[in-house]
């Protein structure tokens, strides 16, 4: 878990391939073709049947299934970099997806109108800013939260300390 741009995506896809478990990127699932959302009963139902396996890496913060992740989790990693680091990423993969015409999921693109606007629903950039702080309150009561006691939580706060966490799961790419 993290917030938008934080490094998620490739942070998982590296820990997933050098377990060698399949991987799940819940943006994938939920933002169908023109970012409508998957139904929510059916976004619960395909999150469960991924979940039902033995060994995986699911990514993403969505609380609508967390029940559901998180019952069948034994580690909950956070990426908890600073907010300069996150923005810098977040602003240059935003930039990067849009002029380059990138299809994220289900043949959605970002748009240069969604670079230019404040608006949290229209623009990735003024999401990460704006649920940054919130996120940070919410995970570390997540972490305290007894109900959780069952999972191992990992806070990683540094670049450093998610080379060195991948390094210790084994993946090699880790290094560079």
């Amino acid at each position: 878990m993290g917030t938008s741009g934080v490094g998620k995506s490739t942070f998982t896809s590296s820990l997933a391939r050098g377990l060698g478990c399949p991987f799940l990127e819940l943006d994938s699932v939920f933002h169908q073709a023109d970012w409508v959302p998957l139904a929510l009963d059916s976004f619960r139902a395909q999150v469960a049947d991924f979940a039902a396996g033995e060994r995986w890496v699911i990514d993403g913060n969505y609380s609508k299934v967390r029940d559901i992740v998180w019952a069948r989790a034994d580690t909950v990693v956070w990426l908890d970099l600073p907010r300069r680091v996150v923005m810098r990423r977040l602003v240059w993969r935003t930039l990067r997806r849009v002029a380059g015409r990138a299809e994220l999921w289900n043949g959605n693109r970002e748009r240069w109108r969604n670079v230019f606007t404040w608006d949290r629903n229209e623009s990735v950039i003024s999401w990460g800013w704006h649920s940054y702080g919130s996120n940070r309150v919410r995970y570390a009561a997540a972490m305290a939260d007894p109900a959780n006691g069952h999972l191992r939580f990992v806070r990683l706060t540094s670049a450093g300390a998610v080379r060195r966490f991948l390094r210790g799961a084994g993946v090699a790419e880790a290094a560079r």
